[in-house]
Parts: C-alpha cells; sequence; structure tokens
C-alpha cells in the first residue's frame, strides 16, 4: 500500500527493504524483512535489525545512512511488532534470560534483564516524578489521541486493514475516551510495591506495522516525486539500563547539534512515551513543557499503543502528518529504547 503513494518507483529499484522489529525470533523470525519482501514480491533484498524499541527508526537511519554514502537511492524502511503474541508462547518469551549474564552471575555489571516498569519506577525516583504528574500527562495523551482520532487526523496516515469477515479496521482501539485523573488514581502501580508506575501511565499492549519509502533527492527529482520532508541528523546514545527512559536526552542533543539547531528551532516532538514517568524529566531535561502543544500534540503510546518494532516508523509518520496539518518546518523524532540507549532524528517539512 505505501508503494502505491509512488507509482512512479518501480519496485525493482528499490535498493533495500530494512524492517525493525524488536524481538525477531518465533512468529517474526526468520528474517522477516525478507520475508515480506518475498511474499509481497518485491524481488529487492530484505533486512530484519532490532534497536528494541528504535527498531524501524534504526532501519530509516540506515537508509539515510546509506544513501548518503552512495550506496543506493530508494529503500523501504518498515516496522513490525506483535506484542500481544508474546505471552501466548508464539514468539520467543520477552523474558528468556541467559544464566551467565544475570546479575548474580555478573556482580559489577548494570542488570540487563530488568523489567521495563522497573527502569520507570527508578527515572521517577531519581527525577522525583509524581504519580499525580504521570497521570496528568497520561489524561493528555489520552485526550489528545481521542481527539486527533475522531477529528480524522490519523486517517491520513492509516491504511485500513482487511478483516477475515468482509470488514476493516482503520482506527487504533488502544485510546480511551474519558480518561480522567480520578479514573487514574483508582489504578494500583504495577511493577513496584509503593510504586507510582501504573497500567494507565504507561503505554499498553498492542501490535501494529508501517511503512515509509525513502529516497534521494537526485531519484525524487527524476521521478516527479515531491518529497514530504527530508531527513536532517540523528543521533543514537547509551545509557545504564536501569534508567533507559532518560535516553532521549542525549541522542536529541546529538540530532541538534548535528544539525546546528538548538530545541527552540523545533516545532513539534514527537516522542514514544513508554512511560509518562520517562517523558516528563526527558522533555524537562530538553527545555520542553512536558504539558504543552509542542509535545506529542496527537497523543502518543499511552493512548496508541508501542509495538515496538513499528514505533520508530509509526510515530515519524504522525510527525510528518502534523507538521503538514499545522504548517510548520521542523520535527524531531525521540525515543527511549531497552537496553539503556536513545534516538533521535530531526525532519524537515518540504514543500
Amino acid at each position: 500500500k505505501v508503494l502505491q503513494k509512488v507509482p512512479q518507483l518501480e519496485r525493482a529499484t528499490i535498493d533495500d527493504l530494512m524492517c525493525g522489529c524488536g524481538l525477531p525470533a518465533g512468529e517474526q523470525g526468520f528474517n522477516l524483512g525478507r520475508v515480506v519482501s518475498i511474499l509481497t514480491r518485491l524481488d529487492v533484498p530484505g533486512t530484519t535489525v532490532n534497536r528494541y524499541c528504535a527498531s524501524s527508526l534504526q532501519t530509516s537511519r540506515m537508509a539515510f545512512h546509506a544513501i548518503k554514502a552512495g550506496e543506493g537511492e530508494a529503500f523501504l524502511s518498515i516496522g513490525v511488532e506483535c506484542v500481544s503474541r508474546y505471552v501466548n508462547g508464539f514468539a520467543d518469551q520477552p523474558d528468556a534470560q541467559n544464566p551467565r549474564l544475570k546479575r548474580g552471575n555478573t556482580e559489577e555489571y548494570p542488570d540487563i534483564y530488568i523489567a521495563m516498569g522497573e527502569t520507570a519506577e527508578n527515572v521517577a525516583d531519581l527525577k522525583q516524578v509524581t504519580r499525580e504528574e504521570m497521570d496528568r500527562y497520561a489524561v493528555k495523551s489520552q485526550t489528545r489521541a481521542v481527539q486527533s482520532r475522531d477529528g480524522g487526523f490519523f486517517d491520513r496516515e492509516i491504511i485500513p486493514v482487511p478483516l477475515p469477515n468482509g470488514t476493516t479496521m482503520s482506527r487504533d482501539d488502544g485510546p480511551r475516551p474519558n480518561t480522567t485523573m480520578e479514573v487514574l488514581a483508582t489504578l494500583k502501580p504495577a511493577f513496584r510495591e509503593n510504586g507510582r508506575v501504573t497500567a494507565g501511565n504507561s503505554c499498553p499492549l498492542n501490535d501494529g506495522a508501517a511503512a515509509v519509502v525513502i529516497t534521494s533527492d537526485r531519484r525524487a527529482k527524476d521521478l516527479g516525486l515531491r518529497p514530504l520532508a527530508r531527513i536532517v541528523a540523528t543521533g543514537v546514545s547509551a545509557l545504564e539500563p536501569e534508567i533507559m527512559g532518560l535516553g532521549p536526552i542525549e541522542a536529541s542533543r546529538q540530532a541538534l547539534k548535528r544539525a546546528g539547531m538548538s530545541i527552540a528551532d523545533v516545532d513539534i516532538v514527537e516522542v514514544n512515551e513508554a512511560f509518562a514517568a520517562q517523558v516528563i524529566p526527558s522533555a524537562r531535561e530538553l527545555g520542553i513543557d512536558p504539558f504543552s502543544d509542542k509535545l506529542n500534540p496527537h497523543g502518543g503510546s499511552i493512548a496508541l499503543g508501542h509495538p515496538f518494532g513499528m514505533t520508530g516508523v509509526r510515530i515519524l509518520c504522525t510527525l510528518l502528518n502534523g507538521l503538514a496539518t499545522e504548517d510548520k518546518t521542523i520535527g524531531l523524532e525521540t525515543m527511549c529504547v531497552g537496553g539503556g540507549q536513545g534516538m533521535a532524528m530531526i525532519v524537515e517539512r518540504l514543500h
């Protein structure tokens, strides 16, 4: 479907299909990128990349780098994740661990297997984020997502999925209308006794897929295409896995420095929003009011979901959609990444 948006681009001229997937095994295994290429009869190479939450942001970055290096001019960057299958045993279990790498056997090293919810609690403690702030942010995410969905904003970026019964699915089922502070206050901590992180201020369990076409400016001009945007700069960073939620800070600073920009130059920021506990301090460290219209103005993963491999491309699509809808120019996509990483990309809207 995404290639139907650019009929001028012949499939045989696509240099590579790069698929981001956070758990590329089990049903999502056997090099899913190549599987997609074969089953869609693209007849192009395919690879699968895992940078957990930022997997398909990584594939977009790889396409950007390949073009800059002169090793290709047209790429498909896609992201896929079926999180609902994890708990049913049809993909490798996300809590599968190598006993040699567990904390008890690596006493002086970080806990690489720490649960993501525990990292959110750590960030909340470290940055003194209150439960009230987390729930308030979750209400913002849900409210904005419902408003944008009902107003048709997401219709411009969602491809309807045909169902076996003959109907189609064209709306995300994650957003919860009428979410209030009072409702969220009734939820118990999900990860730590007397903690602050709940199911209400965390991203839900979702499945999803997304795709973008990335070309060189020369190929776009030759084909008469009108690009939505250009990639300006990217950044990737590392930090302790126990506080992985703060990853967007340094990655964003890297991207801004490489772009020769400050956060004041950015019109819209899209963050993956795994937990309100990490979005709030990450935004503040970057000089952004987390409750402002500048950050996730159409809701985020707390409402829409965070299918790990998909999210990088999904929020890129939402960012481009938002820039066009609001007639803005500069956008920043930034993400925390499981295992203690951060990733960011700056784009400039064209035309």
